[in-house]
């Protein structure tokens, strides 16, 4: 979705709310930052730990 067609769908009223509520946030903790980060540059990286989901499938 493009900038326009959520400037479209939302109109400027709502943007402009969640523009001054992400303001009010406060500031994330780097470590935060960083496992975010880590988490939408790998997304489809699975841990060693986790069961497969086929064998979660299976279990239940």
């Amino acid at each position: 979705m493009t900038r326009e067609e959520r400037r479209q769908l939302l109109g400027d009223t709502v943007i402009e709310q969640i523009h001054e509520r992400v303001a009010e946030a406060p500031e994330a903790p780097d470590e935060l930052i960083d496992t975010i980060r880590r988490v939408l540059t790998r997304p489809a990286l699975r841990t060693v730990d986790a069961p497969e989901a086929s064998e979660q499938r299976t279990a239940a």
